[in-house]
């Protein structure tokens, strides 16, 4: 029997996690503050999403909206949020910093990298604003932790993406590109059928999973509807 694919969906408490849970996610990405594009949950917040189910968590470490990891004792105080977390019980996490220049700030991920000890992680959308993501990809390349890249391809989503996600797809065994592919950032429906059929394996949404926008919560009929496309395609 083939491996199913992961469907990951955003919570931001834990009446959306039991609600994603119940539709089919497969793993849950923890954030807060949408308005920000999604910044890290308190240790509070993750523990009550912990005992609420029993599907995999993975936190954001974003402190700010935008790519930059912000000032030295910015990235001080999340690494010492990445271990407040850790002692909640987190073992895998969301991150991924832009430099002035549209590369990837190394030595901010290698500290939080360094910080995880082991834990594994996801390098987030900022791949989709790099000034060269193929660069991005080899830089990182090795990072202990990193196995999946959520990207839509482009900035703008997975409709402007689509031809970069396929060609990167195609990709797999070169280096800098192990790491699974999460698709997300306006993904929709219509775009399952070429994406699977290429191989792709991993869906995220967000918006998606909630009927009535980001003030209302996550929908498990909404999340199921996903759950029965990404499996039926």
């Amino acid at each position: 029997m083939s491996k199913r694919a992961v469907l990951e969906v955003i919570a931001l408490d834990a009446e959306d996690a039991v609600a994603a849970q119940a539709g089919g996610a497969d793993r849950l990405e923890l954030v807060t503050d949408m308005a920000a594009d999604g910044l890290t949950p308190s240790p509070g917040t993750f523990a009550s999403i912990r005992a609420a189910v029993d599907i995999p968590l993975r936190v954001m470490l974003r402190l700010a909206d935008g790519f930059s990891a912000g000032s030295a004792a910015d990235l001080d105080r999340l690494v010492r949020t990445a271990g407040q977390l850790r002692e909640s019980g987190a073992r895998e996490f969301v991150l991924g910093f832009l430099g002035d220049d549209g590369g990837v700030d190394l030595r901010a991920v290698e500290l939080l990298a360094d910080a995880l000890d082991g834990c594994s992680w996801t390098f987030h959308r900022a791949l989709d604003h790099a000034a060269d993501r193929d660069a991005l990809r080899k830089q990182l390349d090795g990072v202990p932790g990193l196995d999946t890249y959520l990207t839509a391809g482009s900035a703008a989503g997975v409709d402007d993406g689509l031809p970069v996600l396929l060609a990167e797809a195609d990709r797999r065994g070169e280096p800098g590109y192990a790491p699974q592919i999460l698709v997300g950032g306006g993904l929709c429906l219509a775009h399952l059928p070429r994406l699977r059929a290429r191989g792709l394996d991993a869906f995220h949404i967000g918006g998606a999973a909630r009927p009535d926008g980001w003030t209302g919560p996550v929908s498990a009929a909404a999340v199921a509807e996903w759950r029965h496309a990404v499996d039926g395609t």
